[in-house]
């Protein structure tokens, strides 16, 4: 029988499909080298080559980016060096957020920074006023271990009395220190005027009544001798 061609591709087809079924999925076809052991060790070999590179390769990429954080670590000065902190307070953001600002003088206790609170971490103590219109406000805690300082209870308030400060090392030994009443605090610290710091926490938590009620006079307001 002679040769034909158009035979032997169809005959072949079945191998052909093979290989590019491998190639395609990435395998090696090894059913082309079975019977030469010798091709399949050359391509176990690569194999290990490329293995070897590839890890050797990424271990010193690795080592490149330590070495060179470690040297500049050693080039840049300090934290203390560049801000010098505690003795001068380090510079913050003009949004930054954190904690809070408050105006005992101003407050209405409408209460609706509490409401806004997505932790419930704000607690408001209030009376009717006995003078005038409106409420006395006796107590104004934050609860500084539930707040996230999302700053959602600045916004709804109709007064202005309550904002986001630049202070954020409020330190203490215990859990009862992340607890501020604003309303106890002296108000030069409450509104921020003077630095939130532990011993005035501590200070106040002694207080039971609030440093200021309503129908005395504001420190925080101008009188005609100041506005000339």
């Amino acid at each position: 029988m002679a040769y034909n061609p158009r035979l032997s591709a169809i005959a072949d087809a079945p191998r052909a499909a093979f290989w590019l079924r491998s190639v395609r999925d990435g395998e090696r076809p090894a059913r082309r080298y079975k019977s030469r052991p010798f091709m399949q060790a050359i391509l176990n070999f690569r194999d290990w080559c490329r293995n070897v590179y590839v890890a050797v390769s990424t271990l010193l990429q690795g080592m490149w980016v330590t070495m060179r954080t470690m040297i500049l670590t050693y080039r840049r000065k300090t934290f203390t060096e560049v801000f010098e902190y505690p003795e001068v307070p380090v510079p913050v953001k003009a949004r930054y957020r954190g904690f809070h600002r408050f105006d005992l003088t101003t407050c209405i206790g409408c209460e609706k920074c509490a409401v806004a609170c997505p932790v419930d971490c704000i607690y408001i103590e209030k009376e009717k006023s006995p003078v005038g219109k409106g409420f006395r406000v006796n107590g104004f805690t934050i609860d500084y271990t539930k707040c996230m300082f999302c700053a959602l209870c600045v916004e709804p308030c109709p007064v202005d009395c309550i904002f986001m400060g630049s202070n954020h090392d409020l330190s203490c030994y215990s859990r009862d220190g992340c607890i501020v009443d604003y309303a106890k605090l002296p108000l030069e610290v409450a509104w921020g005027q003077a630095t939130l710091n532990p011993t005035a926490v501590a200070e106040s938590k002694v207080l039971y009544e609030p440093v200021w009620v309503k129908g005395e006079e504001s420190p925080f307001q101008f009188t005609p001798s100041e506005e000339k």
